[in-house]
């Protein structure tokens, strides 16, 4: 897990509707990380008690007894759009990860997975990415560039098949030097290109850049932009 400046525990939030269920998730905090990285404590409670205390940011929610789990994360969203969530849920199909991660969610496992891979997942959430096979990033791009989703807005910016790459692995948390070597380019031209992606997207960082990017939030260019990005070499 990235090592961060405040050293003080980050609360996570469990939700789980079966005693051991949630035993189980419990148990991903039994071992701490080194010294220099902050640690993770469970708070246990309801789903609504955990959404009512701000002081959470993150939250790793059980779903195996519920049935209108995408309408529930819609509505998180929008009410703690800051809110990081790791979804554990019965289905494990493409559609079903994009559905929820479009939903709000930064992570879905279904229940198969143990306390290692949910503990693994957590620490990529927490750490800005996003738990999800790159070929399903790939797909959830395309699909809210199309316009597919009924809740993104009308603006959708026209990425390049490099821009396009260079998002999924932004996605990943992957930085400049290891975007630069994944796709064989010199990390100043993925700068460049992360630069245009935040222009077009409308984003001031690389954070907001993969918020906007995951919730369809994009913000049209004007037509200076256009044409001062077309002058860029």
């Amino acid at each position: 897990m990235t090592a961060i400046s405040d050293l003080e525990a980050i609360e996570v939030g469990l939700a789980a509707s079966e005693p051991m269920r949630l035993e189980g998730l419990s148990s991903i905090f039994e071992h701490q990380p080194p010294g220099g990285v902050a640690k993770l404590r469970p708070v246990v409670g309801t789903l609504e008690e955990l959404l009512s205390n701000k002081t959470i940011e993150y939250i790793v929610i059980d779903w195996s007894s519920s049935s209108k789990k995408l309408g529930i994360l819609e509505g998180i969203r929008r009410e703690r759009p800051n809110l990081r969530m790791v979804v554990i849920g019965p289905d494990s199909t493409d559609e079903v990860i994009m559905k929820t991660i479009i939903a709000g969610a930064r992570a879905y496992l279904d229940l198969s997975a143990g306390p290692p891979m949910v503990r693994q997942a957590l620490e990529a959430v927490i750490a800005g990415s996003i738990w999800a096979p790159r070929k399903i990033l790939s797909k959830l791009i395309d699909r809210l560039l199309s316009g597919e989703e009924s809740s993104l807005t009308s603006a959708r910016p026209h990425l390049t098949t490099r821009e396009h790459e260079v998002l999924q692995l932004i996605l990943l948390a992957r930085s400049n030097r290891e975007i630069a070597v994944e796709l064989g380019i010199e990390e100043r031209t993925v700068k460049a290109h992360v630069g245009k992606l935040m222009r077009k997207i409308g984003a001031e960082n690389r954070i907001e850049l993969s918020m906007r990017a995951l919730s369809g939030s994009f913000v049209p260019q004007s037509e200076e932009q256009h044409c001062r990005e077309d002058t860029i070499p």
